[in-house]
């Protein structure tokens, strides 16, 4: 797929924070890293002891869903964000997130939230839990980061969270082993992220992986993310 067909498969990027209690219980704490010129990384940190952790891109929006899961019958769950470009040219997120368009940088991208991103939380909080209580979560374009982040590294991720997924990034012909436990969600008002979402459920159950596949009332971008947080962090970590 060429850079303008990949812009239009990702579609318009509308997004927006979610409402949330305010004030949380937990705590925020944003890093700057040195990649790319400085990439900042927000956390939310549960105010009991964290018994999963999910690493997320797009993180100036997911990490602040800590208020969902503290409204929410969940084990206490950190949230990393690590945010994506500041670049206004979408292609240099998706060139980031999805693999097959730029090799190098997806690579470098790659490195920074697996390795630099995780050895700082080990570091700074003390977290470093195994990969059946480490979930790796996405929207959009991040969607296809967060299920290409978990077919690459299942040993690190136990679970992907993807919402809304773009289609730069298909199903290989052959599937990785082992697969982690994959949960899909997308609305009924994008049929094109939908369709994207239902072609790797489909794909991942074909290859024996535990997955669900959610269809909610929702356009692109609407507040359903959000809502279903809780729902997924509840399904790959107890109650």
């Amino acid at each position: 797929m060429d850079d303008q067909a990949a812009v239009g498969a990702n579609g318009p990027e509308a997004a927006q924070e979610p409402a949330r209690a305010d004030p949380i219980a937990g705590e925020l704490v944003t890093e700057t890293f040195e990649y790319d010129g400085g990439r900042q990384v927000t956390v939310y940190v549960p105010p009991d002891p964290p018994e999963a952790v999910v690493f997320a891109g797009d993180g100036q929006l997911i990490s602040q869903w800590g208020g969902y899961l503290e409204a929410a019958d969940v084990p206490p769950t950190m949230i990393v964000g690590a945010y994506r470009t500041d670049d206004e040219d979408e292609m240099v997120r998706i060139h980031e997130y999805s693999p097959p368009f730029d090799e190098e940088r997806f690579a470098a991208h790659e490195s920074f939230f697996v390795e630099d991103v995780r050895r700082w939380v080990r570091s700074r909080f003390g977290v470093a839990l195994p990969a059946e209580r480490t979930a790796v979560c996405g929207v959009s374009a991040s969607g296809e980061l967060s299920i290409a982040m978990g077919l690459r590294h299942s040993d690190i991720y136990g679970a992907v969270f993807s919402a809304s997924p773009g289609a730069g990034y298909r199903p290989p012909a052959v599937m990785p082993s082992p697969l982690p436990r994959t949960y899909l969600v997308a609305g009924t008002l994008e049929p094109f992220f939908l369709e994207n979402a239902t072609r790797w459920a489909d794909a991942l159950r074909d290859a024996g992986a535990d997955v669900v596949m959610t269809e909610r009332a929702g356009n692109h971008g609407d507040p359903f993310w959000a809502g279903e947080f809780p729902l997924m962090v509840a399904w790959a970590f107890g109650r």
